[in-house]
C-alpha cells in the first residue's frame, strides 16, 4: 500500500494505482478532469493532458518535487507522494492552456449539437476555459459522414481522445476505423467510409466525450434536459440488457449504456438493445436514473412532480378511509 496526499487529503491505495484513480477514490474537488482516460479501456489516457497535476513531493524516500506537471492518468503514486490539483495556480493556468488548445479546432456549435448537456468539453470549457481565444487562423473543416446506418461522424468536433478506436480494438469483432494522416491534418475515419456494422459498434457513441459521434436515429429530436432517463432491462443474448432509456412522454428517443458518476459506461450494450428496441413495451422499467446533481439533466423536473402528486393524494386517501 502507498499513502498519497492530494490537495491536503490523504488516502492509502494499492501499489500501481495512478494519481487520477487515487483522486477518484477521495472524490469531490480533488478529482482532475479527464477527456481521454476511460477506466474500462486498456491503454487509454495520456493524450489530452487535461488531468495534469503538480507533484510537490515525489515520495518519502525521495522528497524532491517532479520538475514538470504530469498527467495524473499515467503517473503511479509512491508512498508519501504529495500532489496539488486545484490548489496549484500553476496547474490551473496550464489546464486553461490545454483547454484553449482543445477548443482551437472545436466549433462552438453547442446550440445545435446533440451532445449539449452531456458534453465533457462543455463542462471543462466552462470550468477551466478562457473568455477569449487567441487563435486567428482558419479552423479545420470536415464533411459529416455516415459510418453505418446508426452512427454519424462529425469530425470537426473531434478532440482526438482515441476512445472510439480503443472500443473498436477491445470490444468489437474487428476495427474498421482508425487515425489517418498526421499533425493538424489528423482525422479519425473509416477506410473509404467503410460501414461499421458489428454488434457492439454503438458503444463508440457512449465513450465519445464530445459530439463527434452521435446517434443518427436521435439527431435533432430533443434536448437531453427535456428527456427522462429511466433505468430498464430486458433479456438479451448478446449483452446484459441493462440500459438507460431516454424518454419524452411515452416515446423512447434513445437507449444508452448506464454510466457511473465519471461518465463511463458500467457495461457495454449491443446494437440490438441500443438501436432496435425503441418501444417502451420492449423493456422492464426499474425507475428513474440517478444523475450527477451538477448536471443539467436534472431529475428534479419530474421527481419533484411525482413526489407532489403522491403527497397531494394522501389527504384524499385518508378522507376516503375515514382517518384524520
Amino acid at each position: 500500500m502507498a499513502k498519497v496526499t492530494i490537495d491536503g487529503q490523504s488516502i492509502e491505495v494499492p501499489d500501481g494505482t495512478t494519481i487520477l484513480q487515487a483522486a477518484r477514490m477521495i472524490g469531490g474537488d480533488n478529482v482532475p478532469p479527464a477527456m481521454c482516460y476511460y477506466s474500462k479501456l486498456k491503454t487509454s489516457g495520456g493524450y489530452c493532458r487535461t488531468c495534469i497535476v503538480k507533484v510537490s513531493k515525489g515520495s518519502d524516500k525521495d522528497p524532491r518535487p517532479m520538475p514538470k506537471l504530469v498527467p495524473s492518468c499515467r503517473t503511479t503514486v509512491m508512498d508519501g507522494m504529495e500532489v496539488q490539483n486545484n490548489t496549484s495556480p500553476e496547474v490551473l493556468e496550464a489546464r486553461r492552456g490545454v483547454v484553449e488548445f482543445l477548443l482551437i479546432n472545436h466549433p462552438l456549435d453547442c446550440p445545435i449539437c446533440d451532445q449539449a448537456g452531456e458534453c465533457h468539453l462543455q463542462d471543462l470549457g466552462y470550468e477551466n476555459g478562457a473568455a477569449k481565444t487567441r487563435y486567428d487562423f482558419p479552423r479545420r473543416k470536415f464533411e459529416m459522414i455516415d459510418i453505418g446506418p446508426y452512427i454519424k461522424l462529425h469530425m470537426t468536433r473531434c478532440i482526438m481522445c482515441f476512445r472510439c478506436i480503443k472500443v473498436a480494438d477491445q470490444i468489437t469483432d474487428n476495427r474498421s476505423q482508425g487515425m489517418l494522416f498526421r499533425g493538424d491534418a489528423s482525422e479519425i475515419s473509416t477506410y473509404i467510409e467503410k460501414v461499421i456494422d458489428n454488434d457492439f459498434s454503438g458503444n463508440v457513441i457512449d465513450v465519445c466525450p464530445v459530439g463527434a459521434l452521435t446517434d443518427r436515429m436521435n439527431r435533432f429530436k430533443s434536448r437531453v434536459w427535456f428527456t427522462k432517463p429511466m433505468d430498464a432491462h430486458r433479456d438479451c443474448k448478446k449483452c446484459s440488457g441493462k440500459v438507460t432509456l431516454w424518454e419524452k412522454g411515452e416515446e423512447v428517443l434513445r437507449v444508452t449504456s448506464r454510466k457511473d458518476k465519471w461518465g463511463e459506461a458500467e457495461e457495454w450494450i449491443c446494437n440490438e438493445c441500443r438501436f432496435e428496441k425503441k418501444h417502451i413495451n420492449d423493456w422492464v422499467i426499474e425507475g428513474p436514473r440517478q444523475v450527477d446533481p451538477h448536471s443539467v439533466i436534472s431529475l428534479n423536473h419530474y421527481q419533484n412532480v411525482l413526489k407532489l402528486k403522491l403527497e397531494s393524494g394522501k389527504p384524499q386517501k385518508q378522507m376516503l378511509l375515514g382517518k384524520k
